[in-house]
């Protein structure tokens, strides 16, 4: 099992997740982060952190966000590792809290 980054995360770029991530799983867009499958250590501490909810364990994504697994299985290793808290990302299309 691995965690899951779903289309939540877009334009809501939180890193409080990546930051207490033990293994530097977590890959940096400029409008979102995505879990590296291989890295993942399936620990959890990330979930909790998300004020968006939007990392799921890959056997429980909802229906609708399924094809985020791959995605993120795809392109998380093309982008840098985030492993640090910075200012959060509230985009145009974000509904997540304001900071």
């Amino acid at each position: 099992m691995t965690y899951v980054v779903v289309e939540l995360c877009v334009d809501c770029k939180y890193t409080d997740c990546a930051a207490v991530c033990p293994v530097e799983a977590f890959h940096e867009l400029p409008d979102r982060l995505y879990i590296n499958a291989d890295t993942c250590i399936d620990c959890d501490a990330c979930v909790p952190e998300c004020p968006v909810e939007a990392i799921f364990a890959d056997n429980n994504v909802p229906e609708n966000y399924a094809h985020w697994t791959q995605i993120n299985i795809d392109e998380a290793p093309n982008y840098p590792v985030i492993s640090a808290k910075i200012p959060a990302l509230h985009g145009p299309s974000c509904t997540g809290p304001e900071e």
